[in-house]
């Protein structure tokens, strides 16, 4: 009868049924820990391997914090689940171990606990905390939270313990191969493009787009291990690829007696997908090395663009790449002289077939430098409709122009379609502002 006294809640919160399962699954293992010392956990050893675990039991890393302060108050290093371990500090001294934490939300971590069956209330009559002492000294009556089930429990924590020391070995595995694979295939695409070896490397480069990106630590495990064997799949192709071009004298060759490699010390390439709104990434933390690793993934992509861009350029330069909607018709007057487009944006004349001497040369030059762009048709017959054909031609140069700094050229143009079609966009000052840093 003792045992069962003041096992409910004081004042208005209700008896739920998890906690009176919780206080019977206690009573039923206390019976049959009875006289035996197989079960005294080290209590700050217990609450390393709960934190670990605490995923299982659906707790916050605060509510673990409330739970290191109340073992904080029991004076043993060993927990006992035996018998009653009731610890009953004020909500003042749970404060001041918490750092600082409020009474209201010490209160919403302690019901936490209390629901995931790690501590048991034993409120006093007046919802008190405190205990009564015999003649002698010693505890007769304590009131506030018993810390045996946490006990009791211990080796249901280190099984689930153990299950996440697996998982995060497992994920850190996955996540390096993952890594590796986007750095062999990008480099191995990247020596076909530098090299000018035949073969599909800008479909490589498109499939290794779209798996690539921040590996979140996050990601469910299985859905890791799908994207690193697409990845294993394509670093196959690619290296197969690249290795059926290599004749005889380059197999037996050394890197140092190869005209054509190229050695790249930036070893951290990493692919992104079209579209900027569609694809979310998790932020780093603001350290030095995240920004010295950001340059340098950033450093990498631009030159990879570069290399693609320069590879279908060349193809295309020995085709018909003309569109024939823009060699004929009538050109509108443009807001700028085509001379300051041409010196704010020169990159373009390099892809023109007898140089740009009218509005209609550089028309027909964005067109064929869209396509290279990766500029679907569809958003540059809006861009055509909304700018106009020579605002969309000179917005494409000015695209081209920075298209080492732009993540997704397709992209870009239909945000500033969007602006054009408010009004809040000018090719003026674009071209000024490239002008300004041509002669900066």
């Amino acid at each position: 009868m003792t045992d069962r006294f003041a096992t409910t809640p004081f004042g208005g919160r209700s008896l739920s049924h998890a906690m009176f399962a919780v206080q019977e699954k206690t009573a039923r293992a206390r019976e049959k820990l009875a006289g035996s010392d197989a079960n005294h956990p080290e209590k700050w050893a217990l609450l390393r391997e709960l934190t670990q675990a605490r995923a299982a039991f659906f707790l916050s890393d605060r509510t673990i914090a409330v739970l290191e302060a109340l073992l904080s108050f029991y004076p043993e290093t060993l927990l006992d689940g035996s018998a009653p371990l009731v610890v009953f500090p004020s909500n003042a001294e749970l404060s001041m171990r918490t750092r600082g934490m409020s009474s209201a939300t010490i209160r919403r971590h302690l019901a936490a606990l209390v629901e995931a069956g790690l501590i048991i209330r034993r409120d006093s009559p007046n919802g008190k905390r405190y205990a009564r002492r015999g003649e002698g000294g010693e505890i007769e009556h304590a009131f506030g939270f018993d810390l045996s089930p946490l006990a009791l429990r211990a080796d249901e924590i280190r099984e689930h313990a153990a299950a996440a020391r697996d998982m995060a070995r497992a994920i850190h595995r996955v996540r390096s191969e993952i890594t590796i694979h986007l750095r062999d295939v990008s480099k191995t695409i990247d020596a076909g493009l530098s090299e000018e070896r035949p073969g599909a490397w800008e479909a490589y480069a498109d499939e290794l787009a779209s798996l690539s990106g921040r590996v979140s630590r996050h990601l469910p495990l299985e859905t890791m291990k799908t994207r690193r064997d697409a990845l294993a799949d394509l670093r196959s192709k690619v290296e197969k690829a690249y290795l059926d071009t290599l004749s005889n004298e380059e197999m037996s060759g050394t890197d140092s007696s190869s005209e054509h490699h190229i050695q790249n010390s930036n070893i951290d390439h990493h692919f992104e997908r079209a579209s900027e709104k569609s694809q979310k990434r998790t932020a780093a933390p603001e350290t030095e090395e995240n920004h010295k690793a950001e340059a340098g993934r950033s450093q990498a992509m631009s030159k990879m663009r570069q290399r693609l861009l320069d590879a279908k350029l060349k193809r295309a330069q020995h085709s018909d790449p003309w569109p024939g909607d823009l060699a004929a018709g009538p050109v509108k007057t443009a807001a700028l002289p085509l001379g300051a487009v041409l010196e704010a944006c020169p990159q373009i004349r390099d892809y023109a077939r007898n140089d740009i001497g009218d509005w209609r040369d550089l028309m027909q030059t964005a067109g064929l430098v869209r396509s290279m762009l990766g500029i679907s048709p569809d958003a540059w017959e809006r861009a055509r409709e909304t700018m106009g054909d020579i605002n969309a031609s000179i917005t494409i140069a000015a695209i081209l122009e920075r298209a080492g700094e732009i993540r997704s050229p397709g992209g870009y143009l239909r945000a500033l379609t969007d602006r054009a079609e408010i009004g809040q966009y000018s090719v003026i000052p674009v071209i000024k502002a490239l002008n300004g840093e041509g002669r900066a």
